[in-house]
């Protein structure tokens, strides 16, 4: 009992970082959370040789925080990204088309008569998702098989992905860009599960020499964390990217920083509930490490977590 709460002062020319000092000051429910989660940040990013992971999933590609993750990817601030197939989709998607502001409360019947997809308050015409990606991405698979591309692991073919956006004009918005630009490894364990799933599925019905194989990035995981090093991560979410991330890092005694930004309760039992100190009996999260779990909307938490790093 020897912190005092401090009340916010707050003016115009308070920036991120004041403000997240005044979070942790504050010292109160989710505030304090968001104020140790940005110290744990700038503690993790700023180790010179530890490895960072990002972690995060589709829906929020969909979103303006989209250009979060750019930002984090085009400054190298995280140096391994999990995610899965569904951000494929949206960041490919939107770097030849728009997505637009929708409703919770829309009527999904009338979008489906129209061929809209509602994901949230998000729209998304049908010829914006599956029809633009297969129309785009078709022609750089066979562009692949014609060079000689037999076989990649998950995060080599966002590499090829990358590449061949090169000549896009809004390819420094696309993560895919930046992964490839800055040979940051996209590991997706999910590869199929999403439009990007269905597209490789058909090329190869064609092409049956044409493989992703997700035990090169297993052996690429393997060849990184085995042994002593130190390792952050950065979790939006729960699912596979998560679980993929938490897994990973048991066989380097565990995370020894983490963020987890959840909306899930924890009393169900599911991955996504679950709070980062039960990672501990896993070894998953180490015994000593800074973590930090923050419940809120990832969307308007993370640019407020992350904001005084860039």
């Amino acid at each position: 009992m020897d912190v005092p709460v401090k009340d916010y002062t707050i003016g115009k020319n308070t920036s991120l970082s004041d403000l997240g000092k005044q979070y942790f000051d504050a010292g109160g429910f989710v505030a304090k959370k968001v104020g140790v989660a940005i110290d744990i940040m700038k503690q993790m990013t700023s180790e010179k040789d530890a490895v960072n992971f990002l972690s995060f999933p589709a829906a929020t590609v969909s979103t303006g925080t989209r250009g979060i993750f750019v930002q984090l990817l085009k400054k190298k601030l995280f140096h391994i990204v999990m995610t899965t197939c569904g951000t494929l989709d949206h960041d490919f998607a939107r770097v030849y088309v728009d997505y637009y502001h929708g409703s919770f409360d829309a009527d999904d019947k009338e979008l489906h008569k129209k061929n809209i997809h509602r994901l949230g308050n998000i729209f998304i015409p049908n010829k914006h998702y599956g029809d633009i990606i297969e129309q785009k991405l078709q022609p750089m698979l066979q562009d692949m098989y014609d060079k000689g591309v037999r076989e990649l692991a998950t995060h080599e073919f966002v590499w090829e992905l990358g590449k061949r956006l090169e000549q896009e004009p809004k390819k420094e918005e696309s993560i895919i860009y930046w992964c490839y630009k800055n040979q940051i490894p996209m590991i997706i364990p999910g590869i199929t599960d999403g439009a990007f799933g269905i597209q490789l599925t058909m090329f190869m019905q064609d092409h049956k020499d044409f493989k992703i194989d997700v035990f090169k990035d297993e052996q690429f995981l393997i060849g990184k964390l085995f042994g002593k090093i130190t390792t952050g991560a950065l979790m939006i979410g729960g699912g596979i990217s998560k679980h993929h991330t938490i897994w990973w890092n048991q066989w380097c005694d565990g995370l020894d920083y983490a963020v987890y930004i959840t909306t899930a309760p924890e009393w169900d039992g599911s991955l996504s509930g679950a709070r980062l100190k039960e990672g501990i009996s896993w070894d998953k999260v180490n015994e000593n490490a800074r973590y930090m779990t923050v419940e809120g909307d990832a969307t308007v938490l993370l640019p407020l977590i992350v904001g005084p790093l860039l």
